[in-house]
């Protein structure tokens, strides 16, 4: 039977139906205080951050986002002086297309003289020419199989001495052929891309003459 209007069972029944009603997130002050922040905390705070970067971005165009270290590329060297005259100080061990161009045109660009050899043998006719001059730098492609890179470069290593550096450049991933060539003799073993970026500067440093150097 329904309660009556008066009686006290109807009146409890309503207070636990109030008091039922009444989670954390609704009714109450305390409730709404949850949800305001709550509110803040989530849409309105991403929003505003992501804004914020968005225009971080497009009036420094060139600042990384947080938690990137920047990129930083090194600044162009000038060139050498030019000589016609002068022997070449480095050779490369190179045959893939894309870095013997790159090397080319850099060479170019700095009038710095680099020849590309394909074995030994075509190395050492090229000292023999010139004379007690030694290269000044032997870069290889530690992936140029033909080149058997992880075997010549002990032989040059006892040859040459420390008059000669010897650079080589591979993958990023391969950490194990890098070990073997900094054991074979390899005085710096480079990703690809480090290489690419400092080749202006390996190139002037090495291309340079001994009168050059002095000066």
């Amino acid at each position: 039977m329904n309660a009556g209007p008066g009686r006290p069972s109807g009146g409890g029944g309503r207070n636990r139906r109030r008091r039922g009603r009444r989670p954390p997130h609704r009714g109450g002050p305390h409730g709404r205080d949850r949800q305001q922040h709550s509110g803040i905390y989530t849409a309105p705070m991403d929003h505003s951050y992501r804004a914020a970067l968005a225009g971080n971005n497009n009036a420094r165009p060139g600042r990384q986002r947080p938690g990137f270290a920047p990129s930083y590329a090194p600044a162009e060297p000038e060139p050498l002086p030019q000589r016609d005259d002068a022997n070449s100080r480095i050779f490369a061990f190179v045959d893939d297309l894309f870095f013997l161009a790159k090397i080319q045109e850099t060479a170019r660009k700095l009038n710095v003289k680099v020849e590309f050899v394909k074995a030994e043998k075509d190395l050492l006719d090229r000292m023999h020419q010139n004379g007690e001059e030694k290269p000044s730098l032997i870069i290889f492609d530690l992936n140029n199989v033909n080149a058997k890179p992880l075997t010549l470069i002990p032989k040059l290593k006892s040859k040459l001495k420390k008059g000669t550096s010897i650079i080589g450049f591979l993958s990023h991933v391969q950490g194990d052929l890098k070990q073997k060539a900094h054991e074979a003799g390899c005085d710096m073993v480079l990703p690809r891309s480090a290489f690419s970026q400092n080749l202006p500067q390996l190139l002037r440093r090495h291309g340079a003459s001994e009168e050059q150097t002095a000066d």
